[in-house]
């Protein structure tokens, strides 16, 4: 009879345990796909701009928003599970901030040398990889031991953060498309946790 019940019982999903090297490698890592990404869309669309009521939406509030969000989560939540979202979120909200770094200390100079692309991306990619190179074993079994659909949710997230810059440069269907591919993702990572209690590892 305990047997049954036992078996019975929901499956619960289990969650690598994050650590605060494995925070900041993600963070990073999403600040310079941000970046880069942002940095890209600037230079294919350079005349392409969100504008309503002589209001210019630069790509930075985006960024703005996410780093409330994620700050705000990060304080407020005492689920632990949840931290690597709010690392990715935080991270690549980061990188369209850090992308408008120019504009921002000139007051409108978007191409200002302020915002050194080669430095911030450069430093970025040291620091990441003075982690793995110090903190490997941690950070593999954080990042890579990680279940599938656990991966999914972390995959969507970064693929609904980027819909903020077509969105930002006036796409808004591309935008939309990606944030419901995002979200999609995501969502069948969640059903995927539940269902199978994230028990799939890479050894």
């Amino acid at each position: 009879m305990q047997m049954n019940s036992q078996s019975s019982a929901k499956v619960q999903p289990r969650v690598a345990k994050s650590s605060a090297q494995g925070l900041a490698f993600l963070a990073l890592l999403f600040f310079v796909v941000g970046f880069s990404a942002a940095r890209i869309f600037a230079t294919i669309y350079p005349s392409v701009v969100v504008q309503s009521s002589g209001i210019h939406f630069h790509h930075f509030w985006y960024g703005l928003l996410m780093l409330v969000v994620a700050g705000w989560l990060g304080i407020a939540s005492n689920r632990p599970e949840h931290d690597r979202a709010y690392a990715i979120i935080f991270g690549f909200g980061l990188g369209l901030v850090g992308d408008e770094t120019g504009l921002l200390l000139t007051f409108g100079d978007y191409r200002s040398e302020l915002t050194y692309v080669v430095f911030v991306v450069g430093l970025g990619v040291a620091i990441m990889l003075f982690l793995a190179v110090r903190y490997w074993e941690q950070l593999r079994g954080e990042l890579l031991r990680v279940g599938y659909g656990e991966r999914a949710v972390y995959l969507g997230i970064g693929i609904a953060a980027l819909s903020a810059l077509p969105l930002a440069f006036d796409l808004q269907t591309v935008g939309a498309v990606v944030l419901l591919l995002g979200a999609s993702i995501s969502v069948t990572g969640v059903w995927l946790r539940r269902r199978h209690g994230d028990q799939l590892d890479i050894g």
